[in-house]
């Protein structure tokens, strides 16, 4: 069973204020590393901003779809979904510098989301429909992960903003079923806010494949909860 939803966290990040906290979904060790933009699979993600300050991870899943959570994509003050001109993604974002840019020109929100409540975490993603394609490697989508399965998670997190961290050695840690149906897999990955929308990545192959969305953190303990892709409506 998945912890109660108390003990999650969302994952957004924005601007830091006053005295930190401790970070969700980090368990004191050092299980993340930098990984490098250039190389796959990271060369697939891209930073999702928002001009209201919040900041995520996304993946393409088309030279013009972007996966990413959809909390990332809801203004803070008036808890409503951004219209799409104000969301914008970044190709290989390290330390200011990116290879692409584009703006987003639709959302695809997931049915039953609420963007009062940021939630369900089963209804927590969305496609962006870039205004351009963006030159780089697509992820192909995987099913429903087994228990032990290995995984890896990305993104650029609160606490190094502007570099892509990874913990490359985590595993699925179970299968999770929402009360309307709706899959989540619970995995003992390491990451915190700003890993949003990061896919979960397992092995396809020799390369590596989507099988979720990170879309929650443990508030104490490393780990967190994504959305599987597997049968998900993803395009249009």
């Amino acid at each position: 069973m998945i912890a109660p939803l108390a003990l999650l966290a969302l994952l957004l990040a924005g601007p830091a204020l006053g005295q930190p906290l401790p970070l969700p979904g980090l368990d004191g060790q050092s299980s993340r590393q930098p990984a490098q933009v250039a190389e796959a699979p990271w060369s697939s993600l891209v930073r999702v901003q928002s001009e209201a300050g919040g900041r995520c991870t996304g993946v393409l899943i088309a030279p013009d779809r972007v996966l990413t959570a959809a909390h990332c994509l809801v203004a803070r003050q008036t808890r409503r979904m951004l219209q799409p001109g104000r969301v914008h993604v970044l190709a290989g974002y390290h330390r200011g510098a990116f290879r692409a840019q584009a703006r987003v020109a639709s959302l695809l929100v997931a049915p039953g989301f609420e963007a009062a409540t940021s939630g369900p975490f089963g209804a927590d993603w969305a496609v962006l429909r870039l205004t351009a394609p963006l030159a780089g490697p697509v992820l192909p989508l995987a099913g429903l992960p087994a228990r032990g399965t290995p995984a890896m998670l990305g993104g650029w997190q609160q606490d190094r903003a502007h570099a892509l961290l990874a913990d490359t050695a985590c595993s699925v840690l179970a299968q999770v079923v929402d009360g309307a149906g709706r899959l989540l897999v619970q995995h003992g990955c390491a990451g915190t806010r700003g890993v949003s929308g990061a896919p979960l990545l397992v092995r396809r192959g020799e390369g590596w494949a989507v099988a979720g969305i990170a879309v929650g953190a443990m508030r104490e303990a490393r780990g967190g909860l994504a959305v599987a892709v597997a049968g998900l409506p993803l395009m249009e």
